[in-house]
């Protein structure tokens, strides 16, 4: 079992920055690919990028190319999200999830946080 407390999420204006992070609880975080995911009110949940075990392949959706980074330290267990030049369409909750995969697709997480609310203003 995985515990992920995702946090750093808020209001910030258009071109600003965040870093969110998630926190997993155990010793088996290394054993996982981790995910990060987000989803907007009457939106499916939609990729934005994920993270190998290890942390040396990393994917990105097309949209955040660029401008998002993930990475991970896995001696803290916890998987980051640096997030730059942000814009409205970027406003939306979103979670980590962890993965024994290296998938893209949210049914093949087997765990996930509550979600951090980023909201990006005009």
């Amino acid at each position: 079992q995985v515990q992920l407390v995702e946090s750093g999420g808020g209001l910030v204006q258009a071109g600003g920055s965040l870093r969110l992070s998630c926190a997993a609880s155990g010793n088996t975080f290394s054993s996982y690919g981790m995910g990060w995911f987000r989803q907007a009110p009457g939106k499916e949940r939609e990729f934005v990028a994920r993270i190998s075990k290890s942390g040396f392949s990393t994917v990105y959706a097309d949209s955040e190319k660029g401008r998002f980074t993930i990475s991970r330290d896995n001696a803290k267990n916890t998987v980051y999200l640096q997030m730059n030049n942000l814009k409205p369409e970027d406003t939306a909750v979103y979670y980590c999830a962890a993965s024994r995969l290296y998938s893209t697709s949210p049914g093949q997480y087997d765990y996930w946080g509550q979600g951090t609310q980023v909201t990006v203003s005009s």
